[in-house]
């Protein structure tokens, strides 16, 4: 039974997602304003104008893993970033502490550039693996921090304690910050060390505010949906319970 319910939720929310993509192609969709998505999208201008670069920090969730959703939402922003600082003299750098994500990291890029019409531009090594124990990938990023003309650090995805390691590395550099993580003891550092740090859920949306993919942006409806149906779902069943039906 809870299988087909979690089926049933499957499809809807794939039904809704459609949905929405195909009236959002129409009519653009208009989110709250976001500070940091508003310094970031700055930044990346910045960046091409300046002959500055972006270092991007994707963390270490595996794809194989829960936490791999933090990573995917990074790589979607990666391809937003990549696209519109294809032309920079100095193209955006990419860090991660999984294989996998690394790999994709780097096909991410090279999907950016094509889409920007100027392949011949893409760098292979724009895509690192930095390490694969927490201190030994922040070490590593620490150091593309410091040494490759970073104006803005990104660090979006599954990061742990060693985040306030970056964070202070960028402070140093005078470097902007554009930072979320899930997991709890980063978001806390996060809040404390970052201008404006991106809380909860606001980690998924950052593909959908930086770029314009009518997909990215019915994504964030359809989560308003499902999340007012389950709220709807809760009440539903307290009342139920309240008065004594099964």
């Amino acid at each position: 039974m809870n299988q087909i319910v979690a089926l049933a939720l499957v499809l809807f929310a794939a039904l809704l997602l459609l949905a929405l993509t195909l009236r959002k192609r129409k009519s653009p969709a208009v989110f709250r304003e976001i500070a940091a998505f508003a310094r970031l999208r700055r930044a990346a201008g910045l960046a091409v104008e300046d002959g500055s670069r972006l270092h991007v920090s994707i963390g270490r969730g595996s794809l194989l893993s829960p936490r791999g959703a933090a990573s995917l939402s990074a790589l979607a922003l990666l391809r937003q970033i990549g696209e519109q600082t294809s032309t920079s003299d100095r193209p955006p750098v990419v860090t991660s502490g999984d294989p996998a994500v690394a790999a994709l990291s780097q096909d991410t890029l090279q999907a950016a550039y094509q889409s920007a019409g100027v392949t011949e531009l893409f760098q292979p090594n724009s895509g690192r693996l930095a390490g694969l124990t927490p201190f030994s990938y922040a070490a590593s990023a620490m150091d593309v921090a410091r040494q490759d003309y970073v104006s803005t650090n990104v660090l979006v995805g599954d990061f742990g304690p060693e985040v306030g390691l970056l964070t202070e590395a960028s402070e140093r550099e005078s470097a902007t910050i554009i930072a979320a993580a899930t997991d709890s003891a980063a978001q806390a550092i996060l809040f404390a060390s970052a201008a404006e740090p991106l809380v909860g859920e606001e980690l998924f949306a950052a593909p959908a505010y930086v770029g314009a993919d009518p997909a990215h942006r019915a994504s964030l409806q359809a989560q308003d949906v499902m999340r007012w149906l389950l709220i709807l779902g809760l009440f539903v069943m307290a009342a139920l319970k309240m008065a004594g039906l099964p």
